[in-house]
Parts: C-alpha cells; sequence; structure tokens
C-alpha cells in the first residue's frame, strides 16, 4: 500500500489490516491516540489527557491561547489551556467528526460542546451552551503525541459568548 494513502471512516479497520505490520500498528496507534483526546477530555480525566503527550511534545499551532509562557512546557501548557476549558465548560463532551490516518500521522475534526458555566476566555459564565470545533494533526510515536499541528475557532466561541 501506498505511504500516502489517506485511511478515513469506516474503511480504517480494513484497510489497516490489508498494511504492512509496522505500518498497521502505527496507524492503529494514531487513531487510537485521537480517540482517547475525545474520551479523556469528554471523561474530564485531566491526568489521563496529559498522559497522552510525550515529555517532549512539540505544538507547531502558532496563537496567543496556544504559545506557552516562559518556563513552560508545550505539555504543561497544553494540558492547562484544557484544564481551563473543562473548567469554562463543566459539561463538556468532545466527539471526532472525521479522522484521516497517515502512518504515525492522525488528523481529525473535533466538536466540542458544554454550557458555559465558569470563565472561559476571560468571559464570566453566560449559561450558554456552545459547540465549536477544531482540526488537530497529531504525529504519535510510541502511543504518545509527539507533534501537533492544529486550529480551534476561537473567533467561533467568542462569538457565541457574545451573541
Amino acid at each position: 500500500m501506498d505511504r500516502r494513502t489517506l485511511i478515513s471512516g469506516s474503511l480504517a479497520g480494513a484497510a489497516i489490516a490489508a498494511m504492512t505490520p509496522l505500518h498497521a500498528q502505527s496507524a492503529q496507534s494514531a487513531q487510537d491516540v485521537a480517540t482517547r483526546f475525545a474520551a479523556t477530555l469528554s471523561a474530564h480525566d485531566i491526568d489521563a489527557f496529559a498522559a497522552l503527550f510525550s515529555g517532549q511534545y512539540v505544538n507547531h499551532q502558532l496563537s496567543a491561547a496556544a504559545t506557552p509562557p516562559a518556563g513552560v512546557s508545550n505539555k504543561t501548557a497544553t494540558v492547562n489551556f484544557f484544564r481551563a476549558r473543562l473548567t469554562g465548560l463543566p459539561d463538556l463532551n468532545v466527539t471526532i467528526e472525521t479522522t484521516v490516518i497517515d502512518g504515525d500521522k492522525c488528523a481529525a475534526s473535533f466538536v466540542y460542546e458544554g454550557t458555559h458555566e465558569g470563565i472561559f476566555f476571560g468571559v464570566a459564565p453566560t449559561g450558554k451552551k456552545l459547540r465549536f470545533t477544531s482540526c488537530d494533526i497529531f504525529r504519535v510515536a510510541d502511543g504518545l503525541i509527539v507533534e501537533h499541528w492544529g486550529m480551534g475557532d476561537i473567533a467561533g466561541v467568542l462569538a457565541q459568548l457574545k451573541g
């Protein structure tokens, strides 16, 4: 199978089975990380969420929300960012719309839904139901996220909070 072939949706299991064992293991590991990412956040298990990331994790996403302060690791900054999300949206539920797998990389479209009951992006609780998305690409090694590229809909979140 050509390594550039993308695996998506219900065909993923059959396509993974047709791959070489090493390539299949890498693709399955990448898919598992996206599934665990959504599951740990939905379960509000921040310790299990933190355990998804390698100590050498690199976040390539450049934004005010994603750039860690001086002296804070990418992993710690990412965990803190999602801890604040769980505080602001204590009933947060995260689902996956779709994934695309290529070797040790997984691209996923995540949907976040929750009620704004705590401070979120500096905005006092409004009681509003929020729904927003992110598109993320993870590179996975040894079952852990080692690199991330992504984009979240922060502008959409802020518009819902103000609207």
